[in-house]
C-alpha cells in the first residue's frame, strides 16, 4: 500500500478551489488512465473510471475535487502522523484512498465505478455529479454507492433532507415619534423567531439510525430609515429534515409551525430544496460491510450527494477519513490511521463483495 498520509500530502498541495478544479482533475484523469483495467471517461471537469468484469453487483465510490475557499491552509503540513491542510479532511483524503484503490485492486469481487467531481463546495448549477446525471447517467449505473465525505472512518448512513423558505411579514409605515399610528414588521418577527427558537426538534428514528431536524433563521432584514417604522421584514429559514419527509410533507410541516404569526399579505416561498435519503442499510453489500468490519454506524446529519444516488434508485451512503466538525475550518486536518482504516475498510468490500 502507497502512504495514504503522503498521497493526501500530494493531492493538498494541487489547488481546487471550487471553479478551479482543472490541475487536480488533469492529474487524477492522467493516474488512472495509466491503469489498464480502467475504462476512463472525462466529463468536463469530472472523471469516471470503471471495470468491466460482468460481476454480478457494482459499487459506485464517489469524491468531489473541490474544497472551500483557503483560509491560511492551502499548503500541506504533516507532523508525524497527522496530516493538515485545506481539503485534508473535506476531502482529498477520500480522494487518495479511492486513488489508491483504483490503481491496486484489479480484479475485485464486484465491479467498481469511481467517480471524481468538481463543483460539491458551491451552488448546485455547478455540482459535477450532477452534470453526470444530466449528460451521461450511463456512467453511474450501480447497485449501492459510497461518498467519500469524512465520517471519522465510520458509516453515515443515507442524509436529510434541505430547504431555504423565505417569509416575509408586512407592517406600516410610521414615523418611529408615533409607532400607534403603524405596525412595526420587525417587532412581528420576534414572534416567528420565538417560535423558531422554542422548538423543542424532532429526533426520528429511521431504518435504526435516529436524525435530529433543526428549523433555523439564517438571515434576517428590514427597516428602512432610523426614524421610521419598517413596514416589511424578511427572514430566511433553513430546515433540515430526516429522510422519512419528502420535500412537500416537510414544507407542510413548516408552514404550520409558522402559521400563527402570519396575516394577510405576508409570504412564504421555498427557495431552495433538495430530499433526503434513507438509510439503505438491509442491502447486502452494506450488511456485510458493517459486519465483517464491526462499522459504526449512525445517521447523516447534513445534506449530501448520496441523495442523488438514491434518486437514482441506489441505496447510498458515507464513508471517509478525515473528522466531519473540521471540514472548512483552518484546523482541518486528517490521521494516518482514519485513512489507513478507510481504505481497508473499502478494501474489504471490493475484495469480498457480499
Amino acid at each position: 500500500m502507497t502512504d495514504l498520509l503522503a498521497r493526501t500530502a500530494e493531492l493538498v498541495d494541487i489547488p481546487s478551489v471550487s471553479r478551479d478544479e482543472r490541475a487536480i482533475t488533469d492529474r487524477i484523469d492522467a493516474e488512472l488512465r495509466s491503469t489498464s483495467w480502467l475504462t476512463v471517461d472525462r466529463v468536463g471537469e469530472n472523471v469516471v473510471a470503471r471495470t468491466n468484469l460482468d460481476r454480478p453487483m457494482r459499487v459506485v465510490i464517489a469524491g468531489h475535487t473541490d474544497t472551500v475557499p483557503v483560509n491560511g491552509n492551502d499548503r500541506a503540513r504533516v507532523d508525524g502522523d497527522t496530516l493538515w491542510g485545506l481539503g485534508s479532511s473535506d476531502m482529498k483524503s477520500g480522494l487518495a484512498v479511492m486513488l489508491e484503490l483504483a490503481t491496486t485492486i484489479e480484479s475485485p469481487a464486484v465491479d467498481v465505478t469511481y467517480v471524481f467531481y468538481a463543483g460539491e463546495e458551491i451552488a448546485a448549477e455547478h455540482n459535477g455529479l450532477g452534470h453526470i446525471v444530466r449528460d451521461r447517467p450511463d456512467l453511474l449505473h450501480g447497485d449501492v454507492a459510497i461518498l467519500g465525505e469524512p465520517t471519522g472512518a465510520a458509516l453515515e448512513a443515507g442524509c436529510q433532507g434541505t430547504m431555504r423558505v423565505d417569509v416575509t411579514l408586512m407592517g406600516v409605515r410610521a414615523h418611529s415619534a408615533r409607532p400607534w399610528m403603524g405596525r412595526n414588521a420587525i417587532h412581528r418577527l420576534g414572534r416567528l423567531l420565538a417560535i423558531l427558537e422554542q422548538w423543542e426538534g424532532r429526533q426520528p428514528v429511521v431504518d435504526g439510525c435516529e436524525y435530529r431536524e433543526a428549523v433555523q433563521a439564517v438571515m434576517v432584514e428590514g427597516g428602512v430609515a432610523g426614524n421610521v417604522v419598517p413596514d416589511r421584514a424578511h427572514v430566511v429559514i433553513n430546515h433540515r429534515f430526516a429522510p422519512d419527509r419528502d420535500a412537500a410533507a416537510a414544507e407542510a410541516w413548516l408552514r404550520e409551525l409558522i402559521a400563527p404569526v402570519l396575516d394577510e399579505g405576508d409570504t412564504v416561498e421555498v427557495v431552495d430544496s433538495a430530499p433526503g435519503a434513507r438509510p439503505g442499510l438491509d442491502h447486502p453489500l452494506f450488511a456485510a460491510l458493517i459486519a465483517r468490519n464491526s462499522l459504526e454506524v449512525r445517521a447523516k446529519l447534513g445534506w449530501t450527494d448520496v441523495a442523488r444516488f438514491t434518486e437514482l434508485g441506489m441505496p447510498a451512503v458515507n464513508l471517509g477519513p478525515g473528522d466531519p466538525l473540521l471540514a472548512h475550518t483552518a484546523d482541518e486536518h486528517v490521521t494516518r490511521e482514519q485513512l489507513e482504516r478507510t481504505w481497508t475498510v473499502l478494501r474489504d468490500l471490493l475484495v469480498s463483495g457480499a
